[in-house]
């Protein structure tokens, strides 16, 4: 195979990745729905079990391809940055649904909810409780990933680690602390439209969390076998700039659902 080229672009190799990933999101609709209509989960289990293995095989090809293969120019890069700002204006849009659909409810409530919001036998959270300190724990997340961030951009390896560790921890903290809020809450999903509403909104939320972890977990794993340099780390790039998403998208929930909704 020639490996010369005279273009900065990365034409990629033939993959079976984009097969079996749409094999596994047919294999996940398919079990979701056999699992809402009540007739087994082994179907929708199976599907999420290829597509994870299909991300990590994906994704450590195109590690691959960015760290040992040097296929990343900086034009390539310029298109990913693009994808990524794309791919996060897409997510925000996702918000702005939960969010339309909650004040569309609670500004003009119907006479189904009896004409007031919360609606009655609604015990909402306290604000300035677990609510509070989960606020503050994604604002301090968002400061030690930026130390990572500029750490990173002066060459400073070990600080790189020590801050994305702790942006890390601060993530699984967040996620512990809103799986025992749900624990604790006095209402479900199926409670009117305020149950919907704050399920679905900080429900989605918190995947997003747990996802950004993850991605961030990565780039810890990835920094540690000096994957990343300051000229070149993308992929810690687009991890801190996702989770400063997160971060925002929190704020809006807090204010909206937590406070003035409540």
């Amino acid at each position: 195979m020639n490996m010369h080229k005279n273009h900065p672009f990365h034409m990629v190799d033939y993959s079976p990745w984009p097969l079996t990933g749409s094999i596994g999101g047919l294999t996940l609709t398919s079990g979701l729905i056999m699992w809402i209509n009540k007739i087994n989960s082994y179907i929708m289990w199976m599907g999420m079990m290829i597509l994870l293995l299909t991300m990590m095989q994906w994704w450590r090809d195109v590690i691959r391809e960015a760290t040992y293969q040097g296929n990343h120019t900086q034009k390539v890069m310029n298109g990913l940055k693009m994808g990524m700002m794309l791919f996060i204006v897409s997510e925000i849009m996702f918000f702005v649904s939960f969010f339309w659909g909650f004040f569309h409810s609670s500004l003009a409530p119907t006479v189904e909810l009896g004409m007031l919001w919360p609606p009655k036998g609604i015990n909402t959270f306290n604000p300035m409780e677990i609510p509070l300190l989960n606020t503050m724990i994604l604002l301090c997340s968002g400061i030690t990933i930026t130390w990572a961030h500029h750490s990173l951009i002066e060459g400073k390896l070990k600080q790189t680690s020590t801050g994305l560790m702790i942006t890390v921890m601060l993530g699984i903290y967040f996620s512990m602390l809103q799986g025992l809020e749900y624990l604790e809450s006095s209402f479900c999903m199926s409670d009117s439209i305020y149950g919907s509403s704050f399920f679905m909104s900080t429900g989605f939320h918190g995947t997003h969390v747990i996802i950004g972890t993850t991605f961030l977990m990565i780039c810890l794993m990835r920094n540690s076998m000096f994957h990343f340099s300051s000229k070149h780390h993308f992929g810690f790039e687009a991890a801190a700039w996702y989770w400063h998403f997160v971060d925002v998208v929190w704020l809006f929930l807090y204010i909206s659902i937590y406070w003035w909704g409540s």
